[in-house]
């Protein structure tokens, strides 16, 4: 555990344990320092580096940055990148993992909160916030194998002068909530300033069917609708309650989980697993073919659907296995196998 400074406070973190949730490329852990690939950009050189300890723990940086942005940072900033969230989010996922310790031999007093009830401080974004960005579908995910057809029904726009796609997250009722914009060069992401949080929303539930496949990331989704299928994004590696009840109260009754091949996507598909346990039926779907050392020969559906074409993923979905047990339908509050 170190100490790293978080919102004006020391929080003892445990980078290591943090690090270690995610798949890297060419790894090394030295004295005070993590080495690997960037995960900034598409690298197979240990350009990019992590301080262990010290004054400067947390802090990492990319000598080979495309974008000065991106050249270094704290540590949040990195874990926001990496969970796939806001930075704000990243901050708070610290804070509540690792708390804010007192200091040795201080005396702790407690201040009694005045209770009230909850606000919502945040608004739906105008529609007006993807009019300066072209409707027209990007070459860069024509590239990636997304039709022009699957990029319009999913509302992508493109700006041209951030060279990133633009992807709306979009309320059950259809109401712009947040924006993501998605470099098409190196892997940096940023999200609408003000815009509700990731954390309360679903990618595409709008547009959710009985059957519905649910993974990771924006671009994996459309994946999957590319290969006829209803699919859902959670935006990263975490999965709540609050994304739980919005998919309750969708027309999903049967729930295809197809998180990435890595030791976060494997974390991230249990937590679904058990938070939908009881709601509705699922199932769990494996992208691509299996190596002779247990691992897959593709990282996620994009990946697939790039590689192998859009049977990869429909066959994964064909062979998905059921994670059994009873679920209670809400809707008709009838009971199902």
């Amino acid at each position: 555990m170190v100490n790293v400074r978080i919102r004006g406070q020391d929080v003892d973190i445990d980078l290591e344990a943090e690090l270690s949730n995610f798949e890297w490329t060419r790894p090394s852990w030295r004295a005070g320092k993590f080495q690997a690939a960037s995960p900034f950009r598409y690298d197979r050189t240990p350009s990019f580096f992590v301080s262990l300890d010290g004054e400067y723990a947390g802090c990492w940086g990319d000598s080979g940055h495309y974008d000065a942005e991106w050249a270094s940072g704290n540590f949040a900033k990195l874990l926001a990148f990496l969970r796939n969230e806001s930075y704000e989010e990243a901050e708070e996922y610290l804070l509540e993992s690792y708390g804010i310790p007192a200091e040795a031999g201080a005396q702790l007093t407690l201040k009694l909160p005045k209770l009230q009830l909850a606000q919502r401080t945040r608004q739906t974004l105008a529609e007006d916030t993807l009019s300066p960005y072209s409707p027209e579908p990007s070459e860069y995910l024509r590239l990636r194998g997304i039709p022009d057809e699957v990029q319009r029904v999913a509302g992508v726009h493109f700006s041209e002068i951030n060279r990133a796609i633009v992807l709306p997250w979009r309320t059950k009722a259809g109401k712009l909530a947040n924006v993501k914009y998605r470099k098409t060069y190196g892997k940096t992401f940023w999200y609408a300033k003000g815009a509700e949080p990731i954390r309360n929303l679903v990618y595409g539930i709008g547009q959710a069917e009985r059957t519905t496949v649910l993974c990771e990331a924006e671009i994996d989704a459309l994946s999957w609708r590319t290969a006829g299928y209803a699919a859902v994004a959670v935006g990263g590696v975490a999965f709540n309650r609050t994304k739980r009840d919005l998919i309750i109260r969708s027309p999903v009754e049967e729930l295809i989980i197809a998180t990435d091949n890595d030791k976060a996507g494997e974390k991230l598909r249990r937590e679904v697993e058990k938070e939908m346990r009881g709601y509705v039926r699922t199932r769990q779907a494996y992208i691509g073919k299996c190596l002779p050392d247990g691992g897959f020969s593709v990282k996620d559906a994009n990946e697939a659907l790039v590689k192998y074409g859009v049977d990869a993923l429909r066959e994964s979905a064909e062979k998905s296995e059921s994670c059994g047990g009873l679920y209670v339908n809400l809707r008709t509050r009838s009971r199902g196998k």
